[in-house]
């Protein structure tokens, strides 16, 4: 792997880039984004209809216009193009809810040396924590979906299949992307039951409640039902560590007819494990978060594959904005 290089100036940069971060997260929090909208306002105005402390509110929107997220003119402070197509919760392309929840995860990271010294966890996993976290978490998932699955479900050919699972598939938003675009596919969404609400108003929202179906259950301790001749794991096997991920895969492969297609949709590391950069660091937001979880590489992924007999093996052509990663076989 081709070693970055570093000097002092971007080590400092790197060591406080939290700053950045957590600017924008308050920003998300405190609905700044969605409070201005399409208007122009004074800081005074903006913490008057957040309740704001007025000094706090004017140096965070100078900040985010620092950082270019704001426009401030002699009239107050405005959104920029991206800011009210990402951060406005008006949008289609709304991303705050991912924001909220790289933001309960601080508490966490700050404690990393912790778990690295322990080899434990320093939480339970976010997604499984209060409401509010559990609502970030699970659309913060939708909102990275609808960045993938629309343009996705266009380039994996699904004609020739009619009922997809989609394990653990939270909102269920790659389920209704690729039953929008295969008419003749129906889905069910399998995932814990604080998960049907979420993934019921999307199906709903995308009118596709005839086609996609939600089965209540955990896929490491209930037995997953048969019939389907296409299954969908995104983001699921990172959460668990090796055995369990073998067990996964093999529930899945029970459940698929033959001649089935699996697909696997991960941050995928080289095969030395030092690599590529997010992946890497996103084993370690499993280490504070997961009990065994972490992120695996290719040669891992398909190992695991084979020995439950899948065949054809294949990584696709296809990076992720995250650089994640998509390997398919057949049963």
């Amino acid at each position: 792997m081709e070693m970055q290089e570093w000097d002092s100036g971007k080590l400092f940069k790197v060591s406080g880039s939290y700053w950045q971060s957590c600017t924008i997260h308050a920003g998300a929090k405190l609905d700044v984004f969605t409070v201005i909208g399409n208007e122009c306002f004074t800081s005074e105005e903006v913490a008057r209809k957040i309740n704001s402390d007025k000094r706090g509110m004017a140096l965070l929107l100078n900040a985010l216009a620092a950082m270019g997220l704001l426009l401030k003119s002699e009239d107050g402070y405005s959104n920029t193009s991206f800011s009210n197509t990402f951060l406005n919760a008006s949008s289609s392309k709304y991303l705050g809810h991912i924001i909220k929840h790289h933001r309960n995860l601080i508490t966490l990271w700050s404690q990393l040396d912790t778990a690295v010294q322990s080899g434990r966890p320093v939480r339970s996993k976010v997604s499984h924590g209060d409401e509010e976290e559990r609502e970030n978490f699970l659309m913060g998932m939708f909102n990275l979906a609808m960045g993938i699955a629309p343009g996705l479900s266009k380039i994996i050919d699904l004609s020739d299949r009619r009922h997809l699972l989609d394990l653990g598939g939270g909102p269920g938003t790659y389920a209704v992307h690729f039953c929008k675009e295969n008419p003749a596919l129906k889905a069910s969404v399998f995932d814990l039951g604080t998960t049907r609400p979420f993934a019921e108003k999307t199906v709903e929202t995308f009118s596709l409640s005839d086609r996609i179906a939600f089965i209540e259950g955990d896929y490491l301790n209930d037995d997953i039902p048969g019939g389907f001749d296409v299954a969908w794991l995104s983001y699921i096997l990172h959460g668990e560590g090796p055995d369990d991920c073998r067990q996964i895969i093999r529930k899945t492969v029970s459940a698929l007819q033959p001649g089935g297609l699996i697909m696997i949709h991960e941050f995928i590391l080289n095969n030395t494990m030092d690599g590529p950069l997010l992946p890497a660091l996103f084993s370690l937001n499993m280490l504070v978060g997961t009990d065994n979880g972490q992120a695996y590489s290719e040669k891992q992924l398909a190992e695991m594959l084979e020995n439950e007999g899948v065949k054809d093996i294949r990584r696709l052509d296809f990076t992720g904005p995250s650089e994640s990663g998509i390997i398919t076989g057949t049963v």
